[in-house]
């Protein structure tokens, strides 16, 4: 049996490449050991096969940004955490490798409502970074409340043209209802506690929060508490 080395060190005798190149190769999901990927240059291996796979480019992986399903009540700490390969929604898998260096350095970028849980963007781009860090405020947000209790008439109207309640005046928003139960709401920079004062100023009371879509990404049909690669064609 032979001595444990380092995989990148096995990698480096086997096609001769330079150190650097060697852990690039395995960050990016090209070498296998006995048949499995690992991305890990300090994976100690022994007498098991190492291969390195075809159109194998010695490059640093793209960064990514991920959304998540948050649960209520789940602060970014414990979200970020959730966040593993095995949390990956099957029904949004477009093929990519998914690679331990995609959970590395992730931020967490779009606080939700207080209470609220949906769509929650995580990433380690610094354009993505950039983008929702300056002009997050610009971006509008779609939410699904549901509602209890009688809105009073022409309710709907007033909170598009806009509302005071309680001597505070509330800002314009698109709502419709997505059935009896529930509202639709798009705004930009919903305040803390803002859906809660728009409901009560047309005689409702919020029960939850979802949020649905952050500018022109959309959460879709991701479940709770999965999370899906945001793709090249999306745009915030």
């Amino acid at each position: 049996m032979t001595e444990p080395q380092r995989l990148s060190r096995r990698l480096i005798e086997q096609v001769g490449c330079s150190r650097r190149e060697a852990e690039l190769y395995i960050e990016g999901g090209w070498v296998t050991v006995a048949g499995e990927v690992v991305d890990v240059p300090q994976f100690m291996v022994q007498d098991q096969p190492v291969a390195l796979l075809e159109g194998a480019k010695a490059e640093a992986p793209e960064p990514v940004t991920l959304i998540l399903h948050q649960g209520a009540q789940v602060d970014d700490r414990s979200a970020l955490a959730s966040i593993t390969p095995a949390s990956q929604a099957a029904e949004f898998d477009t093929g990519k490798r998914v690679l331990k260096g995609h959970f590395r350095r992730l931020q967490c970028l779009a606080p939700l409502q207080p209470g609220a849980s949906g769509l929650q963007v995580f990433s380690q781009d610094w354009r993505t970074t950039r983008k929702l860090t300056v002009e997050f405020n610009k971006l509008e947000q779609e939410y699904l409340v549901e509602v209890t209790g009688t809105m009073r008439d022409g309710g709907l109207e007033r909170l598009k043209r806009g509302i005071t309640h309680k001597g505070v005046e509330l800002p314009r928003v698109k709502c419709s209802w997505q059935n009896e139960t529930h509202l639709r709401f798009a705004l930009k920079a919903p305040e803390a506690g803002v859906f809660a004062q728009l409901c009560a100023a047309v005689g409702l009371t919020p029960l939850s929060m979802r949020r649905l879509r952050l500018g022109g990404v959309s959460m879709g049909k991701l479940p709770a508490g999965q999370w899906r690669y945001v793709t090249a064609q999306e745009r915030f």
